[in-house]
């Protein structure tokens, strides 16, 4: 009887949204399989229905309608994340907030601006170009800015400019009762209350609806320069970026591509580099500061077993360069055609980071796994992406005790079972390893600010 209850009071949902929304609201199969998309392992779990909002106010009335109805509620920006935070276990309503994609104001003297949250990354830096701004925060993909705010996303740039935590000032959110809350202002500091913004900022939808986002700009640098040094281990590679780190060098990328990864990466982007342990880097700053930079990391790195520098100063080729970088996912599926990929991640401090990057590789190797790994490497956060034969089973069960040791050894060295990518479904039973009662408290705040569990249900913890 609950369950027909169920299926009536969507029905009905599902009649006023047609009403209300038009063709805006669609409960067609395509599109609601487009709404699940997922770049793992973990099977797409499409939502009952899509509603395309282009509005805070169109927000709050479907959210309140939803949550008379206790149907769920999935907001959806590009599709980018990594761990099943899309997926829509329960069925439900898939909020998508691409057309919400307006940039609301720009302060160019506070370095500051305020953004709707289907805004894209590349979408917003384009924007500020002319002005000499930019937004550092690049995970790769050209995610919207509130899909990055709610998993908190980091990137390339994350050594120097930090990641989503930093960069948010304040936003605006939609509870899971319709009501909307602002958090934080333009300040780049406060001591009023609870820090509202840094709940919401990582919540992966679970606690509201992001509707705006007030982020830090910074200048274009005066000079960048990019260059790629080969390492006879990666073990050298890794002391090489905790030296320059230790030394206080101030680079604004420092990332690590693996044998494997090389090898992928010179197929699929057409390049002609080393296939060895290699750092991608990084530097900005005047002219003669970039340049120290380059010659204080050279030293650093010919002391690890580092090769020489191939430099990029010109635009187009640093673009080249770090489009293979970000493009390190698609490198790896040419690896073996056919596998799936799963793309998971760890961070470690700095100081563990060579031991432990060394143990993951030796252990996929005694597992005879094709597994690249790459990293932002320094900020101790790393990616390893396992390919696997899907009807394999006896592959997959070896792949999910690969996992269960990788982040074995993370937690071991103080570090966490996800450095960016978040819980949503793939990493929740290892949240309580990482946290333990913490975790209490974590659902004792969905539960007091979600009481229906109306809002992204599944992801971060399993709640009965």
């Amino acid at each position: 009887m609950t369950a027909v209850m169920g299926q009536d009071r969507k029905r009905a949902l599902f009649a006023k949204l047609g009403a209300r929304f038009g063709e805006r609201f669609s409960l067609g199969q395509a599109l609601r399989e487009q709404h699940a998309n997922t770049l793992t392992w973990l099977k797409r779990e499409p939502p009952d229905a899509v509603l395309f909002a282009e509005s805070e106010a169109e927000i709050a009335e479907a959210v309140k309608l939803c949550a008379e109805a206790r149907v769920p509620v999935i907001p959806f920006g590009t599709g980018t994340s990594l761990e099943g935070h899309v997926n829509a276990p329960f069925g439900g309503v898939s909020l998508d907030l691409s057309r919400m994609n307006r940039i609301l104001a720009v302060h160019e003297a506070d370095l500051d601006c305020t953004v709707e949250p289907g805004v894209t990354r590349k979408a917003l830096n384009d924007d500020l170009r002319g002005i000499g701004l930019f937004f550092p925060v690049d995970p790769g993909a050209d995610a919207s800015l509130g899909g990055m705010a709610a998993t908190r996303a980091s990137g390339t740039n994350a050594v120097r400019y930090g990641t989503m935590r930093e960069a948010v000032l304040g936003l605006t959110a939609v509870l899971a009762d319709g009501s909307v809350i602002k958090t934080g202002g333009r300040a780049r500091k406060s001591s009023a209350g609870y820090d509202l913004t840094r709940l919401m900022v990582g919540s992966e939808g679970t606690l509201g609806i992001i509707t705006s986002l007030t982020l830090k700009l910074y200048g274009i640098p005066e000079t960048i320069i990019s260059a790629v040094c080969p390492f006879a281990s990666i073990a050298g590679a890794c002391n090489a970026t905790i030296a320059a780190l230790q030394m206080g060098l101030p680079l604004a990328r420092i990332e690590l591509l693996d044998e494997v990864q090389m090898r992928a990466c010179n197929a699929y982007s057409r390049l002609s580099l080393r296939e060895t342990p290699t750092l991608f880097v990084e530097f900005h700053g005047t002219r003669a500061s970039a340049r120290e930079q380059v010659d204080a990391f050279g030293a650093i790195a010919r002391a690890e077993g580092g090769g020489e520098f191939a430099y990029a100063e010109r635009q187009e080729e640093r673009s080249k360069l770090w489009q293979a970088r970000h493009d390190a996912y698609w490198a790896a599926r040419g690896l073996k055609p056919g596998a799936e990929v799963l793309s998971t991640d760890v961070c470690v401090p700095i100081s563990a980071l060579a031991e432990c990057v060394t143990a993951t590789r030796q252990d996929i190797d005694r597992l005879g796994l094709l597994a690249p790994i790459v990293g932002h490497v320094g900020d101790g956060n790393f990616h390893v992406l396992p390919l696997i034969d899907p009807s394999d089973p006896a592959e997959r069960r070896k792949v999910q005790a690969f996992l269960d040791r990788l982040v074995a050894r993370a937690l071991a060295a103080g570090g966490t079972c996800t450095g960016e990518h978040g819980i949503g479904q793939g990493k929740i039973n290892y949240l309580t390893a990482e946290h333990g009662p913490g975790v209490s408290a974590m659902i004792a705040i969905k539960k007091a600010l979600d009481p229906l569990n109306i809002l992204n249900p599944g992801k971060i913890f399993a709640l009965p």
